[in-house]
């Protein structure tokens, strides 16, 4: 299979933005520990890293097991040695102005320590690079596009092998397998394969349990791409054809998908999609059956911002790329979900995954 190409990621634009954001937090630098967000601004992906960035200056720490890879990988900033990268990032920073921190990403005692090695005041702040990852550009898109078709094609070919007697776990070894045979560089999650009574799990993990003949079968998996995730559901019945039940459930989890597709827009309240999938679900009888929220953001995370559900205030915007995941949950009889990952623009949307929807008899 050929590789898409190589794609150029704008590190210095990303940098150059995240300094007038700190800036505007009343910092005169920054150490970014979240090794998420160093990979994000420089590409640099080891497992120890910090980054330190002043208006003049940037420089990434790391220890000697990466420092060949942190000159392949972000070749436009300065090397500094040092096994606790963080520690040496605030030390090496000038004691001019505050050093914003990563709050979220820094525990009570990092910051003690950080605090008792930093020449200038630490500004904890939340959320300045997240904010710059939530806009997706157009490589990031390519990226995230390529994930989905890599999923896509696994579900295809891993749908033409299932049959009664496989095991949930037998089927998601056999998805991790495929996910690399499509040229992924692994799953993107633990991959979700749940049967009969189980589908009514939403985060069931598989079992030894055979698929039975009349099951629900209900796949939740992605792949990763060059760091960046895919994310999609399907649901099948497997060796029979769907029960009328089957079928009314399967419905009106697909009406609430498309429903709330339909006003996945620039500009929308998540909240509002979210609605409008709900109602589709009331409407079925099944209101109290979606046990939670309709969606979340995708990137170099499987689960980002944006956040759609009944209680999030997020408004979706142009960059975004995020899931749409609807699904009612009956115990003891099964599941459905159906999920879809979707790269928003200004004038609307585009579903970047493509399997087929329709309630599929396999086996």
């Amino acid at each position: 299979m050929t590789r898409a190409a190589v794609v150029t990621h704008p590190y210095a634009d990303r940098r150059q933005r995240l300094r007038r954001r700190f800036a505007e937090a009343g910092a005169a630098a920054m150490m970014v520990s979240d090794l998420v967000n160093v990979r994000y601004l420089t590409g640099f992906t080891g497992s120890n890293g910090a980054l330190a960035l002043t208006d003049e200056d940037t420089f990434l720490v790391t220890d000697g097991r990466y420092l060949e890879q942190a000159a392949a990988e972000a070749p436009d900033v300065r090397v500094v040695t040092g096994r606790a990268a963080a520690d040496v990032a605030v030390r090496e920073l000038p004691a001019v102005g505050g050093v914003a921190v990563e709050a979220d990403h820094v525990t009570l005692a990092d910051y003690e320590r950080l605090t008792a090695v930093a020449q200038a005041p630490l500004r904890p702040t939340v959320g300045l690079v997240a904010g710059l990852r939530r806009r997706k550009d157009a490589g990031e898109v390519s990226l995230i596009r390529r994930a989905c078709g890599i999923i896509d094609a696994v579900l295809a070919e891993l749908t033409c092998e299932i049959e009664p007697g496989q095991t949930e776990r037998e089927i998601a070894r056999r998805l991790y397998w495929l996910v690399q045979e499509h040229g992924g560089d692994d799953v993107a999650f633990d991959t979700i394969v749940a049967t009969g009574p189980h589908s009514a799990i939403p985060h069931h993990s598989p079992t030894d349990r055979p698929v039975a003949a009349g099951d629900l079968l209900k796949i939740d998996a992605g792949a990763l791409y060059r760091g960046y995730h895919s994310d999609i559901t399907r649901t099948f019945v497997v060796g029979a054809e769907p029960s009328r039940d089957q079928v009314a459930l399967y419905d009106a989890v697909a009406a609430a998908a498309a429903a709330a597709r339909d006003v996945t827009r620039a500009g929308t309240p998540g909240s509002v999609a979210d609605a409008a999938a709900r109602d589709q679900l009331a409407t079925a009888g099944f209101a109290d059956r979606f046990s939670h929220g309709l969606g979340h953001g995708v990137g170099l995370q499987i689960h980002e911002a944006p956040m759609l559900g009944r209680e999030q205030t997020d408004t979706m915007e142009a960059g975004d790329v995020l899931t749409i995941e609807p699904g009612a949950y009956i115990p003891g009889f099964g599941g459905v979900r159906v999920e879809d990952t979707l790269a928003l623009t200004e004038d609307g949307t585009e579903c970047l995954t493509t399997a087929a929807r329709e309630l599929i008899r396999l086996g």
